[in-house]
């Protein structure tokens, strides 16, 4: 498991005085904040965030280091990451989307149906994005309890029971 979780994202700049406009993915949106200084990717860059106020689809926001239109406008599309220890544990029954991809899944027989290569979201509930072998084209895999009894990350493996006709 990675110890670095992805809690947003830059989309561009805000204005001329180089705030940032940011994408939060947290529950509550403007936790965000709390889990400043958040990294890239690599945890080497630390960005420290302060929120300046709610717009469309998100946030302003000021980053440390970040004094010009400019300088925002080169952050679009960085990924902003939270250490694992800074977020809230979560339920049984929640999973972080980090943890989730790159697990096997088998079905409740027991035969590999491929891994999970993302977890998407289009409005109504997550979707695991399976790919593998045996697999023609890609399958969305509604992520819920009946679809998915059981996630065991210490095994590295999920089991589903897909929908009829899904696969």
């Amino acid at each position: 498991m990675s110890d670095l979780i992805c809690v947003g994202s830059i989309a561009g700049s805000y204005g001329v005085r180089g705030e940032v406009r940011l994408k939060s993915f947290c529950a509550v949106p403007e936790d965000i904040e709390g889990y400043s200084p958040l990294t890239d990717e690599t945890g080497k860059d630390r960005y420290p965030v302060v929120l300046t106020r709610a717009i469309k689809n998100g946030f302003a926001a000021r980053l440390g280091g970040v004094e010009t239109k400019e300088e925002a406008d080169a952050l679009n599309g960085l990924r902003l990451y939270a250490r694992r220890d800074q977020l809230p544990s979560l339920p049984d029954d929640e999973f972080y989307h980090t943890d989730l991809i790159g697990l096997e899944v088998y079905d409740t027989g027991g035969t590999l149906l491929g891994r999970v290569k993302s977890v998407q979201n289009h409005g109504a509930a997550d979707l695991l994005e399976l790919h593998g072998p045996g697999l023609k084209a890609t399958v969305l895999l509604p992520f819920t309890l009946e679809s998915v009894p059981t996630v065991d990350l210490d095994k590295g493996r999920i089991i589903a029971d897909p929908p009829e006709g899904l696969l």
